[in-house]
């Protein structure tokens, strides 16, 4: 399949109980070969009425839903279902059966060759890592998770390229449940399935989709690659539905400096005199200053202790500039940031353009506001302890915060103000 020829269409679908209760309107849909969708939402959102629709388990009221670019309506259902693979939260595996009987129950109903079933049952009890001699024993001498195994591939037997799943892991713990995803998603990379996977776990949504499309009352809200909709929720259901945590993660890994630097930091040129310097602190009650040339390029920091030991015998900035300045570029991703800041126990970093040009100055205060109680946690307070490093800018616990802050709150006028 091509991005012009997808394997399902929903066309203005909709599916209306009697007594006009409205399950689902105006589904409208495109999935392509390849994809693995996830369909999400609270309960009675219509994610698992759309999924049910596919193989006709569900009639649509209205609309068109092609599959290989044919209405479904034109197929037998029965056969319809043979092609389409279906994997259900309790498994469903006859208990009577063997897994081996199991697996081909599909193939047989297709009337394929014995040779050929016991080769491809042998194939994809390989595949999912339990041994052949399995395919002899009764789904009541497996685990669970074994159990659900065999509910995965056996919706393979068939060589159906389209599988639908209905919330197959909510009933499992969370280390199998991990691992059956994990297993899901290399079969249908390795196998190059289409999946349609109805979940109530955005973790999992996140985990397994290409696509995501959150559903609530029966309609799509937002129909996206993970990514997109992390980065931009459609409204504030789908950023509930995500949750606070996950959104500021998301953020700390996509965002890069320059969209949350503090612009035009205050700075002084060399050629100024330590009175101006010392004035300058004063005014903007900070304890160090970010030095520049007059095109604005960085060169470098003073600061009150340096000011302090060479006031007597220094007269300029330039005589005290300290060169060697920690910075960061403007596309530095934040959480990168983040981690040097931490490691070096900064309260700030410059931030400057690709030819080291002074752009702005992002703070620690505005990393915690935004990524450091959520991600880090309490793995460290910043590396305060090590705050020893003589060659940054530093401040104090006290005058840092607000350091950081009104250095990059002056207006433009006041950029090398003297």
């Amino acid at each position: 399949m091509t991005e012009d020829n997808p394997i399902l269409v929903y066309k203005d679908v909709a599916k209306i109980y009697k007594g006009g209760n409205v399950a689902v309107e105006h589904i409208n849909l495109t999935i392509h070969k390849g994809d693995f969708v996830c369909l999400i939402g609270t309960s009675g959102s219509g994610k698992t009425t759309t999924m049910r629709m596919i193989n006709r388990m569900l009639e649509p009221t209205s609309g068109e839903i092609l599959f290989n670019g044919e209405d479904i309506h034109t197929s037998d259902p029965v056969t319809l279902r043979r092609h389409i693979g279906y994997v259900i939260q309790n498994i469903g595996l006859m208990p009577h059966m063997t897994i081996y009987e199991n697996i081909t129950l599909v193939p047989k109903l297709l009337k394929w060759p014995d040779d050929k079933r016991r080769e491809k049952a042998e194939e994809l009890i390989k595949l999912v890592e339990l041994p052949k001699e399995f395919l002899d024993r009764y789904p009541s001498e497996l685990s669970g998770g074994q159990q659900q195994r065999v509910g995965v591939i056996r919706a393979l037997a068939a060589n159906q390229d389209l599988i639908l799943m209905d919330e197959p892991f909510g009933a499992l713990d969370p280390i199998t449940r991990e691992s059956l995803q994990e297993l899901v998603k290399n079969l249908q990379e390795k196998l190059g399935k289409t999946v349609v996977f109805v979940t109530h776990d955005m973790d999992e949504a996140l985990k397994l989709a290409t696509k995501i499309v959150v559903m609530d009352g029966g309609h799509i809200i937002q129909d996206a690659s993970p990514e997109e909709i992390l980065r931009h929720p459609a409204n504030q259901f789908v950023e509930e539905l995500i949750g606070a945590e996950r959104l500021i993660q998301a953020r700390a890994d996509v965002t890069t400096v320059d969209q949350i630097m503090l612009k035009n930091p205050v700075s002084i040129t060399p050629g100024r005199s330590l009175g101006e310097a010392i004035r300058l602190m004063r005014k903007r009650r900070v304890d160090t200053l970010l030095v520049t040339d007059d095109e604005g390029y960085l060169k470098g920091f003073i600061d009150v202790e340096s000011l302090d030991n060479n006031y007597s015998r220094a007269t300029s900035v330039s005589d005290i500039l300290n060169t060697k300045i920690f910075y960061v570029a403007s596309d530095t991703l934040l959480r990168d940031t983040v981690d040097r800041i931490l490691k070096r126990g900064l309260k700030y970093v410059p931030v400057v353009d690709k030819a080291g040009k002074l752009l702005g100055i992002v703070t620690r205060a505005a990393l915690v506001d935004m990524v450091y109680d959520t991600i880090w946690g309490d793995n460290g307070d910043g590396g305060d302890d090590d705050n020893d490093d003589t060659s940054q800018p530093a401040t104090d616990d006290v005058t840092g915060v607000a350091a950081g802050h009104n250095l990059a709150t002056d207006t433009p006028t006041d950029h090398k103000e003297a």
